[in-house]
């Protein structure tokens, strides 16, 4: 059974400040081919798909798409803020490696 991927209350809350909602956005978080280890994240506002995974919390939408929901099962979904900056970020337990920009990973 696959278990689908996790989003923190802080990536929910950076979501509403943001206001994704209002605007009639969420966050689509994606899987492509490519990056410097094989595979990479896409992390963007766009409208929902009828076919997305749409993961609700506070009002906000997390969706990922049927063709990365595999690459994804069990991933927490979180947002960050160190002096380097703030974003998005995705603990994945499927990864067996990633480069240092934490976009890129192999499985």
């Amino acid at each position: 059974m696959q278990l689908p991927p996790k989003v923190t209350e802080r990536a929910f809350a950076r979501l509403a400040e943001i206001g994704a909602a209002g605007q009639g956005q969420a966050l689509r978080v994606a899987v492509e081919g490519g990056g410097c280890s094989g595979f990479q994240y896409e992390i963007a506002l766009d409208t929902p798909k009828d076919d997305d995974l749409v993961l609700e919390g506070g009002g906000e939408k997390v969706v990922v798409d049927a063709v990365s929901l595999p690459f994804l099962e069990n991933a927490v979904i979180d947002f960050t803020e160190e002096l380097i900056g703030a974003r998005f970020t995705i603990d994945n337990p499927n990864a067996t490696s990633s480069c240092g920009c934490g976009t890129s990973f192999s499985m």
